[in-house]
């Protein structure tokens, strides 16, 4: 809100990407609104795993081209080290906690903002990786065995799907919106864990120095790996105004996509 010259007041629509939310109700963005003080806002939650920031991004920009005068803040944010089995060490040593935020509105100039995105989903693969809530009390909704309410995953299987389904996304978006992958300043990628990325890097061709990574800091940290890598890449000097930055996700559902904006 501070780099935006925005108060909370300012804003009409929170919207935070989670999985890992404290209470299934009320959402997350509720209590975002309320420690904010966001009395014109109204809050909701999506539930996308590691896609939720990109599927939030689009959503805002379609409320701010609705309504020019919105301003929609969208955050990703994970506490999911409350969410694996510390048993596992197939999945909990990927996993880590964080948040990061944007907050979008209208510009009048032509050449900054969302250029496109492009999201998709394949329910039929939940089993790959998914996390189940409480177990129910209705013994007609019942498990015979409720594994309980972590993060499990076919890690393998989520490797071959999640690199493939990625640079489709990409190369799909670029082709819809006549943009070539050298004209991209930075590539801004969900991230997963270092054989994902470096698999991605290879299948697109492109520079290490064109790609900002900083998963061995904090780990995956679903929903918020994009924001959190924004902000430090931003920060850093990395991005002017008027490059091209893409972002491109992957995540339990599956949900996947790729979004392109520029700064």
């Amino acid at each position: 809100l501070s780099m935006a010259n925005l108060t909370a007041e300012d804003i009409d629509v929170i919207v935070v990407g989670t999985i890992s939310a404290h209470t299934l109700m009320p959402s997350c963005a509720c209590f975002v609104q309320k420690e904010l003080g966001a009395v014109n806002a109204f809050a909701f939650d999506i539930n996308a795993a590691c896609s939720g920031f990109l599927y939030g991004l689009d959503l805002g920009d379609n409320y701010v081209r609705a309504d020019k005068n919105k301003k929609v803040l969208i955050i990703g944010a994970e506490v999911l080290s409350s969410r694996v089995d510390w048993t596992d060490r197939n999945t909990c040593i990927l996993f880590g906690d964080g948040a990061g935020a944007v907050v979008l509105g209208h510009d009048d100039s032509k050449d900054r903002g969302i250029i496109g995105s492009n999201l998709l989903s394949d329910g039929n693969l939940w089993n790959l990786l998914y996390m189940y809530g409480p177990e129910s009390k209705n013994p007609d909704l019942l498990l015979e065995d409720h594994p309980g309410c972590h993060m499990l995953m076919e890690g393998k299987e989520v490797f071959k799907y999640a690199v493939k389904a990625m640079e489709g996304a990409i190369r799909d978006l670029l082709e819809k919106e006549k943009v070539e992958l050298q004209d991209i300043k930075l590539i801004i990628p969900h991230q997963a864990n270092m054989r994902i990325l470096n698999l991605l890097l290879q299948r697109l061709d492109v520079d290490d120095e064109v790609v900002f990574i900083n998963v061995p800091k904090y780990g995956n940290t679903s929903a918020a790996s994009i924001p959190i890598a924004l902000d430090e890449a931003n920060r850093s000097g990395l991005i002017s105004k008027g490059d091209n930055i893409l972002f491109c996700s992957f995540g339990g559902g599956f949900t996947w996509g790729a979004s392109l904006i520029k700064w």
